[in-house]
């Protein structure tokens, strides 16, 4: 009886699984996971390395291992992603490195579309990320960086910042979780995203946006990281 018990609570807790969920709609990605596979195998990670995870803004940064010096970078975005695909590949993603301390940036997740997640989604989906990571990483500092404003997304930006705010209010009760704003530095008097900062299509950064970026975080490592 025991048994039965327990191979029924086993199966409700995979049928509830976010990464079971999800994994269909990531599908998708499997052959960019596949090339960034291929990449862990030919690159040797740097040590005390800062592993970095995410959607485009993580992928197209092409002076990070400059912008972020003497940190050294490990790159692994990729396209779109989102939390739902993430939370699929995290482990593939994450596992093979050893780290000082990885940084996360999903912004894609909700972005004014029909298909949205809602702010407590993302939130609920940011521990489910968590809790993957902390079954291998028990001590390295994870680094959330806030969901940056963008003219492009900016009918969602009032979701978009209730969900920065909760992943904030979440990390600050957790031991090596960090919250980095961004908010304050994107936004220019008129209280709209600065034009400078983006490319054409008003959501990816250019060098100048970068620039900001990676004083954002590389100053939020000096504080934290010891």
């Amino acid at each position: 009886m025991k048994k039965l018990l327990f191979l029924t609570y086993s199966i409700i807790l995979l049928s509830c699984s976010p990464t079971r969920k999800f994994q269909e709609a990531a599908k998708s990605w499997e052959p960019e996971i596949q090339k960034l596979e291929a990449k862990d195998k030919a690159e040797k990670d740097p040590e005390n390395g800062i592993l970095y995870i995410g959607s485009s803004s993580i992928r197209l940064w092409k002076n990070i291992d400059k912008d972020m010096a003497p940190y050294p970078a490990i790159q692994r975005g990729y396209g779109g992603a989102k939390f739902t695909d993430l939370l699929v590949y995290a482990k593939r993603l994450v596992y093979p490195h050893q780290f000082r301390a990885l940084v996360v940036y999903v912004a894609n997740d909700i972005t004014g579309g029909k298909d949205d997640k809602t702010p407590r989604q993302v939130l609920g989906m940011f521990k489910s990320l968590e809790k993957i990571i902390r079954k291998k990483y028990k001590n390295q500092p994870i680094y959330f960086v806030a969901f940056t404003p963008t003219k492009s997304r900016w009918k969602a930006w009032p979701q978009i910042r209730e969900a920065n705010a909760l992943i904030q209010a979440y990390c600050k009760t957790k031991k090596n979780l960090q919250f980095i704003e961004t908010e304050a530095q994107y936004l220019g008097a008129d209280g709209l995203p600065i034009d400078e900062y983006f490319i054409a299509d008003k959501l990816h950064q250019t060098q100048k946006g970068y620039d900001v970026w990676a004083s954002i975080i590389k100053n939020k490592l000096n504080e934290t990281l010891k």
